[in-house]
């Protein structure tokens, strides 16, 4: 096992032109109770509609220990990390927000049971501070990475986390479009570990993430590691097809005890509104499996830079 001589911090970083700096501040301040070991922080700018990107770039040019990298346009907070991976130095990396509510000063916390000899570290909050939509979000994510990746753990993970230089240069190999970290690392390893540590309230502004960021990506991780929600719709199909069955025979069975009876209209149209809705919404997911083949055949790109800046420490 390798020995611990350089961190890298690795930022995505959306609407965050306030608060950046106080987090790239107190992982200094951390970083500075341990002077032996040699740390980086690179904070990827997201195609954010604020100054962010001038904030980050005007400390890169004077700090050396950051790198500010500004990509072309809004890919994601997933293809910011994968972006900000590809440009890590460290054999320790550090994943974290830009919002302050994952408290960088315990970041040694998530290292020491790194060292342990777990290969990634994820915080847990045991109170979470984000919205009630944000929880339920995340929630409803945890679940499904469980179910697709036969997690049988109830631990929960979070955004804050640190894993060993060799899971990320794993990760890294993921050249396509729709990156999901969590899928990611599941598909690398499973030597997993959980510290519990305080969650922070956000220090200004509001979460980037809406309904339809949270959609697409639910989407994306339940499109891009696994078959299993085809799988799962194989089920819902023979499930249905049972319960009509069951319901003809009963409806056959009705008629012939029943000769007068008229089959009511209420639920015939019921059925008929249900099976179509599976069959429309299983037809939404084959599609979005066939579109997301079409885009990486056609090589659409996981991220694009526009500029990176940073100096160097002898500068």
């Amino acid at each position: 096992m390798n020995k611990l001589n350089k961190i890298s911090f690795v930022i995505p970083c959306y609407r965050s032109e306030k608060t950046v700096l106080i987090v790239v501040d107190e992982i200094e301040r951390t970083m500075a109770q341990r002077r032996e070991l040699d740390y980086e922080i690179v904070l990827v700018n997201d195609g954010s509609p604020d100054n962010v990107w001038q904030v980050i770039k005007k400390r890169a040019e004077e700090d050396g220990h950051i790198m500010g990298i500004n990509l072309a346009k809004n890919f994601g907070q997933h293809a910011a990390l994968m972006a900000g991976y590809n440009h890590c130095t460290g054999n320790v990396i550090v994943s974290l927000d830009d919002d302050g509510q994952t408290p960088a000063d315990k970041v040694f916390l998530l290292i020491d049971e790194l060292e342990k000899g777990y290969d990634v570290v994820y915080a847990s909050y045991p109170e979470n501070r984000q919205n009630a939509f944000r929880r339920w979000g995340s929630n409803f994510a945890k679940k499904m990475s469980d179910y697709m990746f036969d997690i049988k753990d109830d631990r929960k993970g979070s955004s804050y986390f640190v894993a060993r230089e060799f899971v990320i240069r794993e990760i890294i190999r993921y050249n396509h479009s729709y990156p999901y970290i969590s899928g990611l690392i599941l598909r690398t390893t499973r030597n997993i570990g959980v510290v519990s540590i305080p969650h922070r309230e956000r220090i200004a502004g509001k979460s980037g993430y809406n309904l339809k960021s949270l959609i697409s990506l639910w989407l994306n991780g339940f499109t891009a590691f696994s078959v299993k929600p085809l799988e799962l719709g194989t089920f819902v199909g023979v499930g249905m097809a049972m319960l009509g069955f069951v319901y003809a025979i009963y409806t056959i069975i009705r008629r012939l005890c029943t000769p007068t009876v008229v089959e009511g209209w209420s639920s015939l149209i019921s059925i008929t509104l249900i099976v179509g809705g599976i069959i429309m919404v299983m037809l939404g997911l084959i599609g979005e499996y066939i579109g997301r083949i079409y885009i990486c055949i056609n090589n659409s790109p996981q991220y694009v830079i526009r500029e990176v800046s940073s100096r160097t420490k002898n500068d």
